[in-house]
C-alpha cells in the first residue's frame, strides 16, 4: 500500500519524536487504508464523510493483519500483531514445533535481544494498532456527534476497535509481562496503557509521562473493552461473506471473554461466558464442523470459526511472514522454515488414527518429517490468520470445568471436541472411567489443546500461563528439540518421544522468561527506562 493516509500534525517538530511508542503510532497512520483518488487525508477529514470512515476502520483492521517490518519508507510486511506473527512467535516459543533454520532461531531458542527484529517489531506494530484503534474510536465519536454517522453505528465501529484494542493488549502482556498469577493480585508490571490517539504535541507529551501499568489495571480495562464490544457489536448471522469470519462480532468479544478469564484463573467466569453461546442470541450461531479439517479447508465460510483476519493474494504478510509460506515443506511451494515437532507428534493422547494425522489434509510430510497442512495456499498466501475458533471456547469451558470438580460436564465439552476426530468414537471416546479423578481429566484436556491447536499460535499463552497450575505446571520455556531440520525417523509411532533436546529449557525465574522492552524504547522514554523487564 502507498502512503497515502497521514496524520496532519501541525507542528513539524513532533516528527523527530523517537520513542518506538509514539512515532511509530504517528508513522502507523501513513499506511494501509486506500483512499484513493485522494493524497493525503487527515485523521480529522478522515471521519467526515461515512465512506472515509469506513475506509478509516478497514485500515484498522489492515493494521492488525499486515503490520510492517524495517524502514517504514520502503517497508517489508510480517504480519505483526495478528496476521500472521502471533501464531509463528506463538507456536516458536513453545516446544510443539522444531525451527529448522534461522528464520525464528532467536525466539525458538530464547537468544532474543533487546534489538532483535521480532521482538521489536512486535512491539512496534502492536502500539500502531493501539493507536490506529483509539484514533477510530476517538474520531468516530466526534462524527457521530456531528450526525455524519448514527449512533447506532458509531458504537458498532467503537466496539471493534475496543476488541482489537482488547485482544491487542492481552499479546502484549503475554510476551513483555508475567502471568496474571505471578503475584496474588496481579500487581507486578504490565505494559504502557494508551487509551487515546497520539496526534497531538500535549498527547505525545503526556504518553512520555506514562509508565507501565499492573496487569491487574490492563485485564481490567481488558474486560471493559471486551463488554462494550459484546454490548454494541452484530450477530455473525447479520455479517456478509469473508466477512462472518473477518470482523469483530458478538461471539468474539464472548469468545475472547472467555480466554482472559482462563488466564486469570476465573473458572466461573468462563463457564458463564463460555454458556453464552447456547443461549440467546448466540444459540446456534457457531458449530464444530464435522471434520476436524473443516476451518481449514473452507477457511472463509465455516461454522466454527469465530475470529481472524483475512489475507489476500494482493494483501498478505508476503513471502517472509504468510502462514503457509513459512509453514508448508518445499515440496508444495513452501519454504519449510517450521515442522511440527515429534514431542507433540508422539504424544500418547493423540492416537494413531486420530483425524488430524490425515496426510494431504491435516498434515503434509515429506522425507518422513511432519508439516502441518492447516494453511494451504503458499502460492497466493491467502489462508485466514486463526485469531480464535469455536472448539476454543469449548475446551475453555472443558478446563473451567475440571478445575472446579465438575468431571461430568468437563468430560461433555472434552469429547465434544475430541470426538470428532476419532476414527471410532464409539469405542475410542472418553467416559468417566477413564480417568480416576478430575485432576486426571484436566491432564487429558490440556493434552487436547495441545493437539487441537498445534501450529495456531496458542502454545505460548498456555504455557505462560500454566506456570502457576497446582497440578500440571510448566517451569519457565520447555526443553526442545535443537533448532535445525529434524529428522524423518524421528516421528515414528508408538511410543513417547524421548530422544534428545538440543534446546535447554528457560526457567521461570530466568530473565529471558519475557521479552525486553526494546532499546529504542528505553533510550528515548524516561519513565520506562526505569521499568525495563529484571535482567535486561
Amino acid at each position: 500500500m502507498k502512503n497515502i493516509f497521514k496524520i496532519n500534525l501541525k507542528t513539524s517538530k513532533l516528527l523527530v519524536v523517537t520513542a518506538i511508542v509514539f512515532m511509530t503510532m504517528i508513522n502507523s497512520c501513513e499506511k494501509n487504508i486506500n483512499l484513493q483518488p485522494f493524497n493525503q487525508v487527515s485523521e480529522t477529514a478522515a471521519f467526515q464523510t461515512p465512506a472515509l470512515i469506513a475506509l478509516s476502520v478497514t485500515g484498522m483492521y489492515e493494521a492488525a493483519q499486515i503490520g510492517y517490518y524495517g524502514n517504514p519508507v520502503s517497508p517489508a510486511y510480517r504480519g505483526y500483531p495478528f496476521g500472521a506473527a502471533f501464531v509463528e512467535q506463538g507456536d516458536n516459543r513453545g516446544e510443539d514445533v522444531v525451527n529448522t533454520a534461522t528464520f525464528y532461531q532467536l525466539t525458538y531458542t530464547a537468544t532474543y535481544s533487546t534489538s532483535s527484529a521480532n521482538n521489536v517489531n512486535y512491539w512496534k506494530d502492536s502500539y500502531r494498532l493501539l493507536n490506529r484503534c483509539n484514533i477510530v474510536i476517538d474520531g468516530v465519536k466526534t462524527a457521530a456527534a456531528a450526525k455524519v454517522i448514527t449512533d447506532a453505528q458509531s458504537a458498532i465501529y467503537t466496539g471493534e476497535a475496543r476488541l482489537l484494542r482488547a485482544m491487542t493488549y492481552h499479546e502484549l502482556v503475554l510476551n513483555f509481562a508475567r502471568p496474571f498469577k505471578d503475584t496474588p493480585t496481579a500487581s507486578h508490571l504490565g505494559v504502557p496503557y494508551f487509551d487515546k490517539p497520539f496526534t497531538t504535541a500535549a498527547a505525545i507529551a503526556e504518553g512520555f509521562a506514562t509508565g507501565r501499568s499492573t496487569v491487574a489495571e490492563i485485564y481490567t480495562k481488558i474486560l471493559a473493552d471486551l463488554d462494550y464490544a459484546e454490548a454494541n457489536l452484530p450477530l455473525k448471522s447479520t455479517m456478509t461473506g469473508n466477512t462472518k469470519n473477518t470482523r469483530a462480532t458478538k461471539g468474539a468479544a464472548v469468545a475472547e471473554k472467555t480466554r482472559i478469564y482462563l488466564h486469570m484463573w476465573n473458572m466461573d467466569k468462563v463457564i458463564e461466558e463460555g454458556s453464552k453461546f447456547f443461549s440467546s442470541p448466540l444459540a446456534g450461531t457457531y458449530s464444530l464442523t464435522a471434520d476436524p479439517s473443516g476451518p481449514f479447508t473452507n477457511p472463509y465460510g465455516n461454522t466454527e470459526s469465530i475470529f481472524g483476519m483475512e489475507n489476500t493474494a494482493n494483501t498478505n504478510p508476503g513471502v517472509n511472514a504468510a502462514l503457509a509460506a513459512m509453514y508448508a515443506p518445499t515440496s508444495i511451494g513452501g519454504r519449510g522454515l517450521v515442522t511440527m515437532s515429534p514431542i507433540i507428534w508422539r504424544l500418547p493422547t493423540w492416537l494413531v488414527d486420530d483425524k488430524r494425522r490425515a496426510d494431504g489434509l491435516m498434515v503434509t510430510k515429506s522425507s518422513s518429517v511432519v508439516y502441518t497442512n492447516k494453511y494451504k495456499d503458499p502460492i497466493n498466501k491467502t489462508d485466514p490468520s486463526p485469531m480464535i475458533r469455536y472448539a476454543e471456547v469449548l475446551l475453555n469451558m472443558a478446563e473451567a470445568y475440571a478445575r472446579k470438580g465438575d468431571v461430568t460436564n468437563g468430560l461433555l465439552y472434552l469429547n465434544m471436541v475430541r470426538n470428532r476426530a476419532l476414527a471410532t468414537p464409539a469405542t475410542q471416546a472418553y467416559t468417566a472411567s477413564s480417568f480416576a479423578n478430575n485432576v486426571a481429566l484436566l491432564g487429558a484436556i490440556l493434552d487436547e489443546r495441545r493437539i487441537e491447536f498445534v501450529m495456531e499460535g496458542r502454545r505460548w499463552p498456555d504455557i505462560h500461563r500454566l506456570q502457576q497450575c497446582p497440578y500440571f505446571p510448566i517451569s519457565g520455556i520447555p526443553a526442545k528439540l535443537a533448532n535445525g531440520m529434524p529428522a524423518g525417523s524421528l516421528f515414528t509411532l508408538g511410543t513417547p518421544y524421548t530422544g534428545a533436546l538440543g534446546t535447554v529449557a528457560v526457567p521461570y525465574a530466568d530473565f529471558r522468561f519475557l521479552w525486553p522492552i526494546p532499546q529504542d524504547e528505553i533510550n528515548a522514554n524516561p519513565t520506562l527506562a526505569k521499568q525495563q523487564n529484571p535482567g535486561w
